[in-house]
């Protein structure tokens, strides 16, 4: 499969990152060829709603959303790590996600795959639920396959997360594809 890894940390040694890292570790072992877009690293403005695009053609912007575009349109499957920033996706992440109504029309429908990776300070459960209900229903939409998601609560200083188990779990995501 060709896999899009999507991350939306702008701390390049945190813990999102890690997840990453290890989701593309065993996604690599299995065979995968991965493309990874570390949003943050990139000028990708948000989308302006002009509909010049139409849904389905080149965005008016000229940034750097016409790097990952590409691997986009012919990825197998899309990830998308990014931490929780005030119970949302991070700004980077999804000025990226909002570019996709450029290419809504090749995407939507399309016989792909997804899956999530996250972390966050808090522990509470039921404060990652409007995350987990923003990619679910973006995977509908779309209508992507889930294929699976680690949630990480609890890891807020940057690397705390190598003292957890979702390293792991992130990793056996990736080789399970």
């Amino acid at each position: 499969m060709k896999i899009v890894v999507l991350t939306g940390s702008p701390r390049r040694n945190d813990n999102t990152n890690y997840l990453a890292d290890r989701f593309i570790a065993g996604a690599q072992e299995k065979g995968h060829s991965v493309f990874r877009f570390d949003c943050a690293a990139h000028k990708v403005n948000g989308c302006m709603a002009c509909n010049r695009c139409g849904m389905d053609g080149d965005c008016v912007l000229k940034d750097d959303f016409s790097i990952v575009r590409p691997h986009l349109l012919e990825a197998d499957m899309v990830v998308f790590v990014t931490p929780m920033f005030y119970f949302g996706f991070s700004a980077q992440i999804k000025s990226v996600i909002d570019r996709f109504y450029a290419i809504n029309g090749r995407i939507k429908g399309a016989p792909k795959k997804t899956a999530f990776l996250m972390a966050y300070a808090n522990s509470a459960y039921k404060d990652a639920e409007a995350m987990r209900v923003h990619y679910s229903t973006l995977a509908d939409y779309l209508g992507w396959r889930d294929m699976g998601s680690v949630i990480a609560p609890g890891v807020w200083t940057a690397g705390s997360i190598r003292n957890t188990t979702y390293g792991e779990e992130a990793y056996r995501l990736g080789r399970s594809l």
